[in-house]
C-alpha cells in the first residue's frame, strides 16, 4: 500500500519537469532562430500573398506588384530553409532522442506512481467518510422517535452521502487530468520541434491515451451495448449451428456469401442512410427494388418475354448484350431517382415529412408495377451477364467490389465534400443551416437524388446476383433491412449524426444474422421479429443518447 511520501506535490512535480524543460527549451530555441528567416518567413509570405488575391482594395497591378515582391522574398526565403533543413533535423533528433531517454524516467513515471498513490489515498479518506456518516446517521437516528425528524435525517444523511461523492469523484478527475497533463506534455514539446507532425506510432499512442481520458462505461454501454448483444446472439448461433443443423456457420464459404449477398443492400442502406442523416426515411426501398427487378429482367431476359408490361411484351434480344446491360442500369438508375426525387421535393418545398412521401411512393410503385405485370415473374436474365460483370475469381465473388467502390464514393461525398458537410448540417438543425446560407431545398433533393441512384444500382445488381427473378413483390421487407442496417450503425433519427463506417458494418450485422438464422431453419416470417426488436432497441439507444445530451 502507498504510503503519502510518493504522492509529490506541485512544486515538486515542476522540480522534475524543469531540467527537461530547459534542455528542450533550448534547443527549441535554437530551431526557432533558425527558422525566423526560412519556415515561418515562407509561410509568412504565403499567407500574405492569399490576403492580398484576395483584398479588393488593391488594383490588379498593385496586386501582381505585391505578389512578384512576395516571390522573390519567397524564393530567398526557401532557399534559407533548404540550408538550414539538416540542422534543424540533428537538432529536433537530438532533442526527441532526450526526451525518449529521460522524459518517462524522470518525470512520467514518478507522477504516475504518485497519482496511484494519491487515488489509493482518496479511495481511503472517501471510505472513511462514508462509515463516518453513516455511523453519525445511526447515532442521530437511535436518539430520535418521531416519524417526520427520522425522514428529515433519512433525506440530510443522502444528501451529505452525495456530497461527499461529488468531491470525491472531483478529486478522482482532478489526479486523472495530472496524469493526462504529464502524458501530454511530452507530445507539446514534440509538437513545437516538428510544426505538429507526428509518427505513426506517437499518434496512436496520443489516441489510445485520449481514448482511456475519457472512457466512461456507462457511455461505452450506451454506445456499444446493442453491438455487444448481437455478436452474444450471433457467437449463439454458430454454437447452435453445429448441434441442430450439424454445420459450421464460420466458414469461408460462409462468410463469402454472407458478402455476396449484402454487396446489394450496402446499396440500399448508403442510400437510405443519406435521408435519415437528414433526419427522415424512406419506406419504399423495398418498392424499389421490386420495380427495377422488373425492368432490369425484363431488359436482360433471355429471349422474348414471358410476361408483359401495361399488355405489351418487350423483346431487346436484337441488342448486343453489353448495350442491355448498360440500358438496364441506366433505365433502373432514372426510374428510382425520378421516384426519390418525387418524394423529395414534396418533402422539401412542403415540408412533409419523408415518411409519408416516400409511403406514397411505396404505394404508387407497387401499384403500378403490380397492375403492369399482373403479377407475373419476367424469368432469368441472359446466363452470360453474371459472368460477365460479378465473376468469380477462384471463390471470390468480384460482387463484393462493387460494393467496397460504393461505400468509398459515398465516405468521400459525406467526408470530403460541401455537399456532405451541409448534410450534416442541415440534418442537425436545418433552420440554422438555411440562416446560415445553406439551401435547405437543394441538399435535401440532392439527397434524395443520390439514393435514387443508390437504389437504381443496388437493384441491378441484385438482378444479375440472382439472374433475374424479376417480380413485382421482390423486395418486400428490404427497407426495414435498410434502415435497421444505418440506425444500428448510429445514424441518428434525430439527424446530423452518423457515419459510413457505421452502416456497413450495420449491413453486415443484418446479412449475417438474417443468413445465419435461415441456415438454421428459423422460419422467415419470425426473422423479421429479430429485425423489428432490433430497430427498437437501436433506436431507444440513440433516443436515450439524444436524451442524455440535451
Amino acid at each position: 500500500m502507498a504510503s503519502n511520501n510518493s504522492i509529490l506535490s506541485v512544486q515538486e512535480e515542476q522540480r522534475l519537469l524543469a531540467p527537461i524543460d530547459a534542455y528542450v527549451g533550448e534547443i527549441q530555441q535554437k530551431i526557432n532562430a533558425l527558422r525566423a528567416d526560412g519556415t515561418d518567413k515562407v509561410t509568412a509570405l504565403n499567407n500574405h500573398m492569399a490576403i492580398v488575391k484576395e483584398n479588393a482594395n488593391y488594383t490588379k497591378g498593385e496586386k501582381a506588384a505585391i505578389i512578384e515582391e512576395d516571390k522573390a522574398a519567397l524564393a530567398k526565403a526557401k532557399a534559407v530553409e533548404e540550408a538550414n533543413k539538416g540542422e534543424i533535423k540533428s537538432l529536433i533528433a537530438d532533442a526527441v532522442q532526450y526526451l525518449n531517454t529521460h522524459y518517462d524516467a524522470e518525470y512520467y513515471n514518478p507522477i504516475d506512481a504518485s497519482c496511484k498513490a494519491q487515488k489509493e489515498e482518496e479511495d481511503r479518506r472517501y471510505k472513511a467518510e462514508l462509515a463516518e456518516l453513516k455511523s453519525e446517521h445511526e447515532a442521530t437516528l437511535a436518539k430520535l422517535k418521531d416519524q417526520g425528524e427520522i425522514k428529515d435525517e433519512k433525506y440530510v444523511f443522502k444528501n451529505r452521502q452525495f456530497d461527499a461523492k461529488l468531491k470525491h469523484d472531483a478529486t478522482l478527475q482532478e489526479i486523472k487530468d495530472r496524469r493526462h497533463e504529464a502524458f501530454s506534455h511530452r507530445y507539446h514539446l514534440i509538437d513545437l520541434l516538428r510544426l505538429s507532425h507526428f509518427t505513426f506510432a506517437e499518434k496512436q499512442k496520443q489516441k489510445w491515451e485520449a481514448y482511456k481520458y475519457t472512457f466512461n462505461v456507462k457511455q461505452f454501454f450506451l454506445t456499444n451495448g446493442l453491438y455487444i448483444a448481437i455478436v452474444c446472439v450471433f457467437i449463439l448461433l454458430c454454437i447452435l449451428a453445429p448441434v441442430v443443423k450439424h454445420t459450421q456457420l464460420l466458414t469461408l464459404n460462409n462468410i463469402l456469401n454472407i458478402l455476396q449477398a449484402a454487396s446489394p443492400r450496402m446499396f440500399l442502406a448508403l442510400g437510405v442512410g443519406g435521408l435519415i442523416l437528414l433526419g427522415g426515411t424512406d419506406l419504399s426501398v423495398g418498392r424499389m427494388v421490386g420495380t427495377s427487378m422488373v425492368l432490369a429482367t425484363m431488359i436482360m431476359h433471355k429471349g422474348v418475354n414471358t410476361g408483359a408490361l401495361f399488355g405489351h411484351v418487350f423483346d431487346f434480344t436484337a441488342l448486343p448484350v453489353g448495350v442491355r446491360v448498360v440500358l438496364a442500369l441506366v433505365v433502373c438508375c432514372c426510374v428510382t431517382t425520378a421516384f426519390t426525387t418525387f418524394a423529395g421535393f414534396f418533402t422539401a418545398r412542403f415540408k412533409i415529412h419523408p415518411f409519408i412521401s416516400t409511403m406514397a411512393n411505396m404505394l404508387i410503385m407497387f401499384g403500378l408495377m403490380t397492375f403492369a405485370t399482373k403479377g407475373v415473374s419476367f424469368g432469368a436474365i441472359e446466363m452470360t451477364i453474371p459472368r460477365m460483370i460479378i465473376p468469380k475469381i477462384g471463390k471470390f465473388p468480384t460482387i463484393i467490389l462493387w460494393a467496397v467502390a460504393a461505400i468509398a464514393i459515398m465516405y468521400f461525398v459525406w467526408n470530403k465534400t460541401t455537399l456532405g458537410k451541409n448534410m450534416y448540417a442541415v440534418g442537425g438543425n436545418a433552420e440554422a443551416a438555411a440562416v446560415s446560407g445553406i439551401s435547405v431545398f437543394r441538399v435535401t433533393i440532392t439527397a434524395f437524388a443520390i439514393a435514387g441512384v443508390l437504389y437504381g444500382f443496388g437493384a441491378w445488381l441484385e438482378c444479375i446476383r440472382m439472374v433475374g427473378s424479376g417480380s413485382a413483390s421482390y423486395g418486400q421487407g428490404w427497407e426495414t433491412d435498410a434502415i435497421a442496417a444505418c440506425v444500428v450503425g448510429g445514424i441518428s433519427f434525430n439527424g446530423g449524426i452518423g457515419k459510413i463506417q457505421g452502416i456497413v458494418v450495420g449491413v453486415l450485422i443484418f446479412t449475417a444474422l438474417t443468413y445465419s438464422l435461415t441456415v438454421l431453419g428459423v422460419d422467415t416470417n419470425l426473422q423479421f421479429v429479430f429485425s423489428g426488436i432490433i430497430i427498437l432497441a437501436a433506436v431507444t439507444i440513440d433516443c436515450l443518447k439524444y436524451v442524455q445530451k440535451k
